[in-house]
């Protein structure tokens, strides 16, 4: 098997120090950009908008808030009539779980979706997921400028007032994963030929062994 170096126990600790210093840095630029994204504009939407909540009934845009002040909605990739599920999505959704401590700071987490409530239901069951899952009406999907793919969005409501703050897509998304996070501390990391690993590290397509939970087994 190939693995990394074997050294002293002075030399392993030299090395970590060193790469301290650069995850420091790190740190401290992500603090920087999350201090601008504090600082960002907003866009006001229209608050006529409607959803499918998922007891079936219809609520407006700040219903989704459930009375708090900011609002993060994962745009989950299931389209009306979608025959399959979307494994990234769906490994993404396995993630979310409780929201007591988000919910201490005013903040409500939901997932949403083009397609109609029962596809919805039909997946949501499946899984088990009990992050509230709405079904969006087209015409929220067009003001936001998503037509299609995965998002994360963020909202804050003042009032009766609805404002849309931040989104972001692609690696800004697969970044908040546990799993992707967790194997990026190991040796081997996520063992995709897109990282830049040492030669003979085991490594895949990128994402071709993502699988949704139910299906590793096949």
């Amino acid at each position: 098997m190939t693995r990394p170096d074997v050294v002293s126990r002075e030399e392993w600790q030299r090395a970590l120090d060193e790469l301290l210093v650069r995850e420091k840095e790190q740190t401290r630029a992500l603090d920087a950009l999350a201090a601008t994204r504090r600082r960002l504009p907003m866009l006001r939407l229209s608050t006529g908008h409607r959803f499918t909540a998922p007891d079936g009934s219809r609520v407006g845009l700040t219903d989704l808030f459930a009375g708090r002040r900011q609002l993060v909605a994962y745009h989950h990739m299931l389209e009306p009539g979608q025959d399959h599920v979307c494994v990234g999505c769906a490994s993404f959704t396995d993630h979310l779980t409780d929201q007591t401590h988000l919910n201490a700071r005013d903040t409500t987490l939901v997932l949403m979706s083009r397609a109609p409530r029962a596809e919805i239901d039909a997946v949501r069951d499946r899984f088990g997921w009990t992050v509230p899952w709405y079904s969006a009406d087209p015409d929220f999907y067009a003001e936001l400028g998503l037509d299609g793919g995965f998002r994360l969005s963020v909202f804050l409501r003042d009032g009766d007032e609805v404002f849309y703050t931040y989104w972001t897509s692609g690696r800004g998304v697969d970044r908040l994963r546990l799993d992707f996070n967790l194997l990026d501390l190991t040796p081997y990391g996520r063992q995709e030929t897109w990282e830049d690993s040492p030669e003979g590290w085991p490594q895949t397509p990128t994402m071709g062994w993502l699988r949704a939970r139910d299906e590793y087994g096949a």
